[in-house]
């Protein structure tokens, strides 16, 4: 078949064909819209091979970018993938007008009524909102009413679902208003798109996305509450396990805000203040992705572990701005719906622009007995989207379920409401080489600017993944769209930032680091290090097993044996080969593969790369796109499932050369594009140190064991190719591998990024350059432990410590003075976490007393 009939087979002829409903793409049965025949064409000329491609480009910068939506519960965690289709959805400008008309409609009259529902509560006093209906709804949170500030838009973000039904109207399914999510999900997806399908997003003229992040970072900046020119902004999240964490990571990042958990957070004097490595900042705008209700657990839910005690008291005092209110969930009641055509005659004297799904209220007796004579064909919700029950389809229920539902409501008439099960609009989707129908949603954002609400032109479209399929949910595995907004005209361009004047210079601003990140980027550095250093002795051991599988130069066997012991040393995986089953050594085929395989148990190599991967989740916003590509590329290269069975060494040795060669990378990359201030100190801190205990423990468990000359030699020559540093020794010293030389190596070579003093007076840089309340002449207790253990190793005599008894096993002052060292280092890393990691009233705000007793 040649390229020509492809292209008809994924054309809008052969779509037509499976033309049941109402389709976006025909104005009626048979006469596809001109927009979109002019889509479907340049579609045509792609053909189906390379729109798989492309198709398949997608999802590799979605994954590369670390694009996800997490499902709780969902076995695959922190990585399942986010779906694009490539087929975007198409909207004529005509017709975005009309809805852009009808969502700011709706904004202005939703944020009147939150205004009024906290403030006055006319709309309840005079009857037109049911009181049941209001207080009966957990989103109304009374600790809350009085605490919005005079300001004319309290509602800053609005969504709607939209869904067209089969009269070819858009009608809106539900509202979202307490924290909208998608808007971030929508301009990751059109950044992918244009880079996957440029020819045709420019031939297309579609509206640009950066007009309305623009007005969002300006809507946030003017709800400050201070007159400061750097004010502080902070994205709220509930941290890396909830379900949209990349997004919230994705606009702190893009926004250029600092993002926050709940214990990332204090109040102090009735003022919000972020806890970080400088000391405590004060915030003035809060953007929050936590549900309202867990915001306080002081005057909320009191079991929340994801707020902030004493927010609702910084909000009432007037210190601190929160986007949307606190208490603006109780909007998304299903049953307001019912009320809205009423409300919007009252409050703006219009009728409403986009109509609501039909909706009744089950707390009113006539509306509740015709829900119940009509279960079976309406659509049955519970008034309260965080109880947990999803919409029911009545049509699908059995006899004794429609029972049981009906008696629940009888029940509790005032918490459900019945809808009229709308048939959506299908859209072109590209599923399994064609182009098939899908049943579509498309969720809209608004948001609060200077001079009213402004509608993001486009949105998140989601399509349901299986034909003729209702339920359209991320959750249930939606599959998204970007959906392009088509100009009579080149759109202009413009900038999500404020354009300076010309020649004005703009001071730098440096967001403070959270003592969270801080405490995760030490982690990333040293699970990284725990990673290599345990892939690289591995790689040595095979080596060496690969040479002595027979055990025929009693040498070879001891030097694996120490070898073999070594790396349980090293990974920290006890017994395993020092005091585990004694018949590992001759086969440690059944430790070797959990080491390689085994997740759960600490130490092993899959466990590390997965403390690795979660420490850098959960700092998502920190990292360039090129370095979130590394840490990809770090987590892809080990998986358990990929290993032959049984294990091939040439195999594993090659797996293991990938993954030291993206540890390079990442650590290439995290070198030159990281500006050194804390965030840098704080990683490549982590690295150093957890080197330093690594190598202490790889040359305590081999070195310092006193060995045949035969068998020093082999081990001398197998801890050089460990730590990357053989051809050094070979160049340097030109002679046979003697113990003092390569001590002097590995131990005392202030130029040798390997050794040990080159670590030491690293950290030392590191731990003397990180923020905190200094006194005239003392130096901190990180210092101080960190310049001994320096002082120490740099008063090494090699050659007293390699001389000993004829009758001793080891070489004794030499452990002793590397077990001095790793001791010292473990209590600096206490120190560290105490003075950064854990602090709530700044970093090291220990009196001169408290100094010596720590020390």
């Amino acid at each position: 078949m040649n390229n020509s009939a492809l292209a008809k087979e994924i054309g809008a002829q052969h779509y037509a064909t499976q033309l049941t409903g109402y389709d976006e793409m025909y104005a009626d049965k048979g006469k596809v819209l001109p927009y979109w025949e002019h889509f479907m064409n340049s579609i045509e000329q792609i053909g189906r091979d390379e729109l798989e491609h492309r198709r398949r480009e997608a999802q590799r910068l979605l994954r590369e970018n670390g694009v996800t939506y997490n499902v709780y519960a969902d076995a695959q965690s922190l990585s399942r993938p986010w779906k694009l289709d490539p087929i975007p959805l198409l909207i004529s400008s005509e017709e975005w007008a009309v809805i852009e008309a009808g969502l700011i409609q709706r904004a202005e009259l939703f944020n009147l009524i939150l205004k009024d529902i906290y403030g006055e509560q006319s709309l309840l006093k005079k009857g037109l909102l049911p009181v049941e209906l209001v207080y009966g709804h957990e989103g109304f949170l009374r600790p809350c009413v009085g605490t919005l500030p005079d300001t004319e838009r309290q509602l800053f973000l609005y969504s709607a679902n939209l869904a067209r039904g089969p009269d070819g109207r858009m009608w809106v399914l539900d509202d979202r208003t307490q924290a909208p999510s998608g808007a971030g999900y929508a301009l990751e997806n059109r950044s992918v798109m244009t880079r996957v399908l440029p020819d045709l997003f420019g031939e297309s003229q579609v509206h640009r996305l950066a007009g309305f992040f623009r007005a969002l970072r300006t809507g946030l900046a003017n709800r400050s509450p201070t007159s400061r020119a750097d004010s502080r902004i902070v994205v709220l999240t509930p941290g890396p396990f909830n379900e949209t964490y990349f997004e919230h990571a994705y606009l702190s990042s893009q926004l250029g805000y600092t993002l926050a958990q709940g214990d990332d957070l204090t109040v102090r004097d009735g003022r919000v203040w972020l806890k970080s490595v400088q000391g405590l900042q004060q915030v003035d705008v809060i953007l929050r992705r936590v549900d309202d209700s867990f915001c306080d657990p002081l005057e909320l839910k009191s079991i929340s572990r994801l707020g902030v005690a004493g927010l609702l008291e910084a909000v009432r005092r007037g210190n601190v701005a929160v986007a949307n209110p606190l208490g603006s969930s109780v909007l998304e009641n299903n049953a307001l719906l019912a009320f809205l055509p009423r409300l919007s005659r009252h409050l703006l004297g219009q009728e409403l622009l986009l109509p609501s799904v039909a909706t009744w209220w089950c707390g009113q007796r006539r509306e509740c007995n015709f829900v119940l004579e009509n279960l079976g064909r309406l659509v049955i919700k519970q008034i309260d989207r965080a109880s947990g029950i999803h919409a029911v389809f009545g049509a699908n229920l059995s006899s004794q379920e429609k029972s049981q539902l009906r008696a629940a409501i009888l029940a509790k008439p005032y918490l459900y409401v019945g809808q009229e099960q709308v048939g959506f609009s299908t859209v072109p989707a590209f599923v399994d080489g064609q182009i098939a129908p899908r049943n579509a949603i498309l969720r809209n954002f608004v948001v609060a600017g200077e001079d009213g609400y402004q509608a993001m032109p486009g949105g998140l479209t989601r399509i349901s993944p299986l034909k003729d399929n209702l339920v359209v949910s991320n959750q249930a595995g939606g599959i998204s769209k970007d959906t392009w907004v088509l100009a009579d005209q080149p759109d202009q361009q413009v900038s999500i930032w404020l354009q300076p004047r010309r020649d004005h210079i703009v001071e730098a601003i440096n967001e403070p680091l959270p003592s969270r990140a801080a405490d995760n980027l030490y982690w990333v550095g040293r699970n990284l290090e725990r990673i290599e250093s345990a892939a690289r002795l591995l790689r040595t051991v095979l080596q060496k097993w690969r040479e002595a599988q027979d055990y025929t130069e009693y040498s070879d066997a001891d030097c694996l044996k120490t070898l073999l012991r070594a790396l349980t040393h090293v990974t920290v995986t006890y017994p395993g080969f020092v005091n585990g089953d004694p018949s590992l050594l001759t086969n440690p085929l059944p430790e070797l593969t959990e080491l390689i395989k085994d997740a759960e148990r600490h130490g092993t190599i899959p466990s590390s790369i997965h403390a690795f991967t979660q420490s850098a989740f959960s700092i998502r916003d920190l990292w360039s796109q090129d370095t979130w590509r590394s840490i990809d590329d770090i987590r892809r290269c080990w998986r358990a499932g990929t290993f032959n069975q049984p294990l091939e060494i040439g195999a594993l040795q090659s797996k293991l050369d990938d993954l030291i060669s993206a540890i390079v990378a990442f650590t290439g990359l995290t070198s030159e594009s990281m500006t050194r201030e804390a965030g840098w100190l704080m990683l490549d801190g982590g690295r150093r140190l957890e080197r330093c205990l690594s190598l202490i423990a790889l040359l305590r468990a081999t070195v310092v064991i006193k060995q045949e000359d035969s068998t020093q030699y082999q081990l001398l020559e197998a801890v050089l190719m460990t730590t990357d540093s053989l051809s050094i020794y070979q160049r340097r010293y030109r002679s046979f591998v003697q113990l003092p030389m390569v001590l002097e190596l590995l131990v005392l070579d202030q130029t040798h990024p390997r050794s040990l003093v080159y670590q030491l007076n690293q950290l030392y840089d590191y731990v003397k350059a990180l923020p905190r309340e200094r006194g005239k002449v003392r130096i901190s207790a990180e210092e101080k432990l960190v310049l001994e253990a320096f002082t120490k190793i740099r008063l090494i005599d090699i050659t007293a410590l390699t001389k000993t008894r004829e009758d001793s096993v080891i070489y004794s002052a030499l452990d002793e003075a590397l077990a001095d060292t790793s001791k010292l280092m473990w209590r600096t890393s206490e120190m560290i976490a105490k003075a950064y990691f854990s602090h709530a009233e700044g970093p090291h705000q220990l009196n001169p007393t408290q100094l010596e007793d720590e020390l």
